[in-house]
């Protein structure tokens, strides 16, 4: 019996989780949120242990007094606006039972392809207007012992930081262990906007409005062509990340610059990524990165603000600068893009998305990253520091996670390995001609090409 058939004849039990009180509040979704419509996203985590299902809905019936967007529903304002309303109407909660044991998921065995099963089906134009829960939980219990919780978000209510936030708080909510609520307002983030100069407001650097043909044109390239990406995990194991790193900040002892772990991690795939689609010499090859914005806005913005609150930036060095520059000096170029992300720029980003949602644009936004996925961008997110494997909720730590995949090509999505030191695991979605290359010897060679030799 397939997995698929198995977990279709599981027994499944499914009720509401709210968190006892309703503050009636409407919280307006800020320019960062709407540019993410109403897509929901799952994140799934794969336990040896058994879930006690009853101590895990009253734990999160507690931890969602925190947070009551996540227990709200979305409407729409008079203005056009979306909002939701803090109505306490509850979070989804789902009990299953596998006929099948758990598999032995991670490096060299994905489980991608089988995500839908662990979580709760959302319909994404059913949610503004719609008793659409904002946050679903799901428990697979496997035949013979271990869990599997899947937790689905809607993006446009929290972004991953702040949802890996909610989830170890859950964790220590559980334990019985403090924890502090966030912030959830979007009036601080929005109202950087009123700071910048008018000009700013007409162009991003970042961000464009595309007519709806554009964007049709954009979406139906990404759907026809999800089915020829493919999705790969590589492994850093922790000397070898601080091999990499060690080798990026040597040339640079004795300078004022410097680069962080992440940044010689992001140098050494870009410059791989860029031998991989041998472009010649002269075309542009770029680096787009997601970048949290709470760190530069600190002085501007409550600590730990709920919602979005991420952009993105864009290194950019010829092909064959890339593929002959030393890993330092690709390093400082990405370290200098994301030193960039100012107070200043930030409030004139602002400012272009707040008069594009007045302008009732929003839903047509797009960053520049994603427009240039199929030419020369290669996208990365790294949220190696998220606390991923982490998230405890009585029966020890997740021996896996996994993010649903991205069917954009060349993007990279960097997380924590299991152990949860300073190895990272990174997801590739690639061009599937390209990926039969990349998984050669002499490929993998290139990527590791730092790690530390065994000695013999």
């Amino acid at each position: 019996m397939t997995l698929a058939a198995a977990l279709s004849r599981s027994r499944d039990r499914q009720d509401v989780v709210c968190a006892g009180r309703a503050t009636g509040e409407r919280v307006r979704m800020g320019v960062y949120d709407v540019l993410h419509g109403t897509l929901p996203v799952g994140c799934t985590f794969f336990y040896r242990g058994g879930l006690d299902t009853a101590a895990v809905r009253d734990s999160l019936g507690r931890t969602l007094a925190c947070y009551p967007p996540l227990t709200g529903r979305m409407e729409r304002d008079l203005d056009g606006g979306i909002v939701v309303v803090c109505n306490d109407a509850g979070a989804s909660f789902a009990e299953a039972y596998s006929e099948l044991p758990m598999p032995d998921y991670g490096i060299g065995r994905s489980a991608k392809s089988d995500l839908r099963k662990y979580l709760h089906k959302i319909n994404p134009f059913k949610v503004v207007g719609h008793n659409t829960p904002l946050l679903t939980v799901k428990i697979t219990h496997m035949r013979g012992g271990g869990s599997v919780l899947g937790v689905t978000f809607n993006h446009s209510v929290i972004d991953l930081s702040g949802f890996m936030d909610f989830l170890e708080n859950w964790s220590r909510e559980h334990h019985g262990l403090p924890y502090q609520a966030p912030p959830y307002a979007r009036d601080p983030l929005d109202g950087l906007g009123s700071l910048a100069a008018g000009a700013a407001r007409e162009r991003s650097e970042q961000y464009v409005a595309l007519s709806r043909r554009e964007k049709f044109r954009f979406l139906w390239r990404v759907n026809a062509g999800a089915r020829r990406v493919r999705h790969l995990t590589v492994r850093f194991p922790g000397d070898e990340v601080r091999a990499i790193k060690a080798a990026a900040a040597a040339p640079l002892a004795g300078t004022e610059q410097w680069v962080s772990t992440g940044d010689a991690l992001a140098a050494q795939v870009w410059k791989v990524m860029g031998q991989l689609r041998a472009r010649t010499d002269d075309r542009a090859e770029r680096l787009g990165m997601v970048v949290d914005i709470r760190s530069a806005l600190r002085d501007v913005l409550p600590d730990g603000l709920g919602g979005n609150a991420v952009t993105n930036v864009t290194a950019t060095l010829s092909a064959g600068e890339l593929a002959s520059a030393p890993l330092a000096d690709v390093a400082s170029t990405v370290r200098a893009v994301i030193r960039d992300v100012t107070e200043r720029r930030l409030c004139e980003e602002i400012a272009f998305l707040a008069d594009q949602r007045r302008a009732g644009r929003s839903g047509r936004v797009l960053s520049r990253m994603a427009l240039d996925s199929f030419d020369g961008t290669v996208s990365l997110n790294n949220v190696g520091r998220f606390p991923v494997y982490r998230i405890d909720l009585g029966s020890g730590r997740p021996f896996w996670f996994e993010y649903p995949p991205i069917p954009i090509p060349w993007n990279i999505f960097i997380t924590p390995v299991p152990e949860d030191d300073e190895g990272r695991d990174m997801h590739l979605s690639i061009p599937q001609d390209k990926a039969e290359v990349f998984c050669t010897p002499s490929w993998e060679a290139r990527l590791h090409a730092h790690a530390p030799r065994q000695a013999l």
